[in-house]
């Protein structure tokens, strides 16, 4: 049985100590859909919904602004922990606002929204997001970047960025285009 979105999010809230309501709910929104594409269930019951600012757990929104009773919750388990790791290390560095413009960039917030009034919520369906964050975990796989080659690209940014600026000739253009050919 999937946990409640109370213990996932005092989770986050013990990983990223002070966040805010907004961020705090879109970090439960990935970690619902990473969740979902990683292990095709739900990792918390509450339904997730597209308001102005972006995904919102009603529930668990009105029983915090309202002070409602919070049911004691059983522990989490591994899956649910590296779930929320997994959201943390990713997007934890980013602001609310950050969060805010990037998951109304997303197709499962942006179907939910189209026949939404203004100041109104729309469901954001469990399929929606497992679709989404299924093809986004695919392009995950691509090989990346060296970190000591980044290193050394950062390292010359940072050296010629004190030097004399001067304008690129048209052969240093032609070099360029044809070393990248």
């Amino acid at each position: 049985m999937p946990a409640s979105a109370h213990a996932i999010a005092a989770e986050l809230r013990q990983r990223q100590p002070g966040m805010g309501v907004k961020k705090l709910h879109k970090l439960l929104y990935y970690a619902q859909g990473h969740h979902l594409a990683a292990f095709g269930r739900p990792l918390f019951r509450e339904s997730v919904s597209a308001w102005d600012m972006g995904p919102v757990v009603g529930q668990l929104w009105g029983a915090e602004k309202y002070g409602e009773p919070v049911e004691a919750q059983p522990g989490l388990g591994e899956a649910e922990l590296n779930t929320i790791a997994y959201v943390v290390s990713r997007y934890g560095g980013l602001t609310a606002k950050d969060l805010e413009n990037l998951t109304h960039s997303e197709d499962p917030w942006q179907r939910a929204n189209v026949d939404r009034e203004p100041g109104g919520k729309a469901r954001i369906e469990l399929e929606w997001m497992q679709e989404f964050f299924a093809s986004q975990v695919d392009g995950e796989d691509e090989p990346q970047p060296d970190p000591a080659d980044l290193a050394r690209l950062v390292e010359g940014a940072l050296q010629r960025r004190d030097q004399p600026r001067r304008a690129d000739s048209m052969e240093d253009i032609r070099a360029w285009l044809a070393a990248r050919a």
